[in-house]
């Protein structure tokens, strides 16, 4: 088993979306509990597919910069490859991790999550 600082940060924040009393967290929970290679990985040509302006997208994984994105999303992952960052940036975007949306929206309300 991994026992790095992104292993530990995953297992605090695995903890974090379990003691929520809602359903969007208890699947958020479950799909970071799986393995790293069986986590969703999602490009940004997903996200410009399914997303709407203004519109909150939750990836329980990593959000890759494999295409574009002209929408400006809200987006939550646990991880962003840099590219995915610079562009969602650049698209006018907002990125945050999943436990500051988890503060922010604790009933998830209008969230889609994307796997």
């Amino acid at each position: 088993m991994k026992s790095g600082i992104e292993n530990k940060r995953l297992l605090t924040l695995i903890v974090e979306l379990k003691k929520a009393d809602k359903d969007i967290w208890k699947r958020v929970a479950y799909e970071l509990s799986k393995p790293t290679r069986r986590r969703p990985e999602v490009n940004l040509s997903k996200l410009e597919e399914y997303g709407t302006d203004g519109e909150t997208i939750l990836v329980p994984g990593k959000v890759l910069g494999s295409g574009y994105l002209t929408k400006k999303v809200n987006v939550a992952a646990f991880a962003y490859t840099e590219s995915a960052k610079s562009l969602i940036a650049k698209s006018g975007g907002k990125m945050m991790g999943i436990a500051d949306l988890m503060k922010s929206n604790p009933d998830g309300k209008n969230v889609r999550i994307l796997v």
